[in-house]
């Protein structure tokens, strides 16, 4: 299980951003495992406030933690206008995977939360401790909420508590507040997936500020269009690319989860260095020119062209998704995060790119109809528009449900990362929080899956993800689950020893199909001792086999001229029988 490892790099990069102002909180240059745990257990936090509130800046962030002495066992709060609720959260960060997974908080912990005497303005705590400078803070902002009386109070612990207790016990101990409980699995599932995805932040209502000072026949073209997938409204405007650039910084795979590819940070590399060209190189606006455009799906689209100021507009769009040029604001977005601390302004200063909102209209569906009609709508979208990156085949099938519900199963059982969309983990990678040989790319998924299935010759066909079978579930079978997981332990076994392994070799295949019948224990925690105990016994019977075999066969023998007696000899052709259909027949007829 490695899911425990990637909260650690997310923690320790968090870290790494305070480090600049807040040096000896954060641990920086510390050897002393003690005080790193502290620092781990301060950014544990700041993970909480990034992933719930989008909290981008450390500065931000720090600014609501108030774990330390006479905290009024409160770690952190965060004041939330737009859901009228004040949070106050508690956190019981362990320092081994093992404790993180199971121990729990203790009920008395809860019970020091002062919530109702921070709230009623005592300055001091029952043993008389005055509460710290953050605690005040605390009261002091509460105190300025000018519509406190339409607020609610609400408790997030950070901990294990597996005992059931009632929501009416759970108010007991938080002084009359409902309580949520975000576990070691939660954590998992809500926190860390979502930082390494990109996906931790969603967008509802999007503000995009609109230059008019060039726009003669005004800010936008609207117009209704009927699609057999319901009506629509279609918005075309011109947006500044600065304002393209700040969105997907801050939502980054959040606002691409309808687009059938992620970041694209490397197969795209032509097209990204085109945009940078123009927009870096060029100070006029050629890329309104050569770009395609961005298209934007939105439950609801308005545009206030009297914002108070002169050749200025707004663009409110809600729920917003691109589906189509993420290719453009992912590049736009990484233009502006290298530039942050430069002038910025200057180099987006004019340029601005095709900004194309498609409104779907309510036309009383269910939920459920809207859903799967958006749906069509952006595959439809897709495969007619996307030309300057192809969206394959295979990108379509990402989003399937089938392949998202797998994704997570798959991480949260085993804390694989299955990657079903193209570039999904490409912002976990730029942030230091994995590396890409953590990743398992969709059609080798496929490949270990099948041969630990014993279809070997299945495995080395081309394009796995694209013609697999959904009608296949494999979501609630934990054997043949567990059964990929050993061999896909047993893949990286083999190549450790072969770091350019051909993925469609069958040798392979065969090979980690054989292992997973003969030594996969039933306790999940000792697959990696069984194979690193058996691997080298293992490689003597398949040497065997394979010897045994091209003794006895006289299929597949290559016939050659012996220099020495100039006599024609014949060898077994040992790369031809692997690439054979005949090589599974054979290997199940040997080991039986």
């Amino acid at each position: 299980m490695i899911k425990y490892n990637f909260l650690i790099k997310i923690l320790d990069q968090i870290r790494k951003e305070g480090w600049s102002n807040y040096s000896k909180k954060y641990a920086k240059n510390e050897t002393d495992n003690e005080k790193i745990n502290q620092a781990r257990a301060r950014a544990f936090i700041h993970l909480y406030f990034k992933v719930s509130f989008g909290l981008t800046s450390f500065e931000e962030r720090e600014h609501f933690i108030t774990d330390g002495s006479y905290d009024g066992g409160i770690d952190g709060y965060y004041i939330h206008s737009e859901s009228k609720t004040i949070f106050f959260i508690q956190s019981k960060f362990r320092t081994t995977r093992e404790n993180f997974e199971t121990k729990e908080i203790e009920l008395e912990e809860i019970l020091v939360m002062d919530i109702n005497r921070i709230l009623e303005g005592e300055d001091q705590d029952e043993q008389g401790n005055e509460y710290n400078g953050k605690i005040k803070q605390l009261q002091r902002e509460i105190s300025q909420v000018e519509d406190i009386a339409r607020y609610k109070y609400h408790v997030v612990l950070l901990a294990n508590l597996t005992i059931d207790l009632t929501p009416s016990k759970m108010r007991y101990l938080t002084g009359g507040y409902p309580m949520d409980i975000i576990d070691h699995k939660k954590c998992y599932d809500k926190l860390v997936f979502p930082v390494i995805t990109g996906t931790y932040f969603n967008a509802t209502d999007l503000n995009i500020n609109i230059d008019l000072s060039n726009k003669n026949a005004g800010s936008k073209i609207s117009y209704k269009v009927q699609t057999k997938n319901g009506d629509c409204e279609i918005t075309v405007l011109f947006v500044p690319t600065l304002e393209i650039a700040r969105i997907l910084s801050k939502y980054k795979n959040s606002i691409l989860k309808y687009n059938p590819r992620s970041y694209l940070e490397f197969e795209g590399q032509i097209v990204n260095n085109a945009i940078r060209e123009t927009i870096m190189h060029e100070t006029t606006n050629e890329f309104a020119l050569f770009n395609n455009g961005i298209t934007m799906l939105s439950d609801d689209t308005d545009i206030n062209e009297k914002v108070g100021q002169k050749n200025r507009a707004q663009l409110v769009v809600k729920n917003p998704q691109i589906i189509n040029g993420g290719q453009t604001a992912f590049t736009l977005s990484k233009i502006l995060e290298e530039n942050i601390n430069k002038d910025y302004e200057q180099i987006f200063s004019g340029k601005e790119v095709l900004l194309k909102v498609i409104t779907l209209l309510e036309n009383g569906d269910s939920t459920e109809s809207k859903t799967q009609k958006k749906l069509q709508l952006i595959d439809d979208v897709s495969t007619a528009t996307n030309q300057q990156t192809a969206v394959i085949t295979a990108d379509r099938y990402s989003n399937e449900i089938y392949h998202v519900k797998l994704q997570k199963i798959i991480f949260n059982n085993y804390g694989i990362l299955y990657e079903r969309k193209r570039g999904e983990f490409a912002d976990g990678i730029s942030q230091g929080y994995l590396s890409p040989n953590t990743i398992l790319e969709r059609n080798l998924f496929f490949r270990i899956l099948f041969a630990s299935e014993g279809k070997i010759n299945k495995a080395a066909e081309r394009k796995l993800f694209q013609e697999h079978d959904l009608s296949g579930d494999i979501h609630s079978d934990n054997k043949k689950l567990d059964d990929f997981y050993f061999s896909f332990l047993c893949f990286q076994k083999i190549q450790e020893g072969n770091p350019n392994i051909n993925r469609k070799d069958r040798n392979i295949y065969g090979q980690i199909y054989l292992m997973t019948k003969i030594y996969k224990p039933d306790n999940i925690e000792s697959y990696k001792e069984a194979i690193d105990s058996k691997f080298e016994d293992f490689k003597t019977e398949w040497n065997k086999f394979v010897e045994e075999t091209s003794s006895q066969s006289k299929r597949y023998n290559k016939v050659y001229i012996d220099k020495e007696t100039n006599l024609p000899r014949s060898t077994f052709n040992v790369g031809k029988w692997y690439r054979s259909l005949d090589f599974e027949k054979d290997l199940m007829k040997y080991f039986k």
